[in-house]
């Protein structure tokens, strides 16, 4: 059976504090890594799902973030299919 690949990146909204990202750009500071202006952080899945539907699939991964990859109250998400 066909197996469709996406990448799903799950980012914070704008104005959304990020202390992770906020640690990590002070950590970079230290390191030497000066001129960094901001670092946020985020997660990033990447999915298999069989079938050749690449609509259903899109459609199925988009359904997956509204009810558990993303809480899409504070944060983005996007779907690549690769």
């Amino acid at each position: 059976m066909p197996v469709i690949k996406a990448r799903v990146t799950v980012t914070l909204k704008n104005g959304v504090l990020d202390p992770q990202g906020k640690a990590i750009e002070h950590a970079l500071d230290g390191l030497g890594f000066g001129g960094v202006g901001s670092v946020r952080q985020g997660k990033v899945f990447d999915v298999e799902i069989e079938g050749a539907d690449k609509a259903k699939a899109e459609a199925d991964l988009n359904a997956m973030c509204e009810k558990l990859l993303a809480n899409t109250v504070i944060e983005n998400y996007s779907v690549t299919l690769i």
